[in-house]
């Protein structure tokens, strides 16, 4: 049964940096892409970014240069470093296992205010 939990997530001023974790089990996880959302309040799920089992990424305009995506295979663990944060980075953050991000966690809230 594929578990994802994500973690990281809190209140941080605009400029500030964030690093969220999805622990990940269930599923060969060294064997996956892996992909970001978030789904800022009164939105739609925005896919942020995709990584493949080797760790090559693509991003969303709105991130690129600021968001990275990284993973440990050896402990089944994806991260996110946020750095950069804007207002407009406001959203609860999931991890997935799949492209259409049906197959997530429960999310991490990530809340950029001054």
């Amino acid at each position: 049964q594929v578990q994802l939990v994500e973690s990281g997530g809190g209140l941080v001023q605009p400029g500030g940096s964030l690093r969220l974790s999805c622990a990940a089990s269930g599923f060969p996880f060294s064997l996956r892409p892996m992909y970001w959302f978030r789904k800022p309040p009164g939105k739609e799920l925005e896919w942020v970014l995709s990584i493949t089992s080797i760790g090559t990424t693509s991003y969303v305009d709105s991130v690129k240069g600021r968001f990275t995506a990284s993973r440990d295979n050896g402990k089944n663990t994806l991260y996110l470093q946020m750095n950069s944060l804007k207002p407009e980075d406001t959203a609860l953050y999931y991890c997935s296992t799949t492209a259409d991000g049906g197959s997530r966690g429960q999310g991490t809230q990530v809340t950029v205010s001054s």
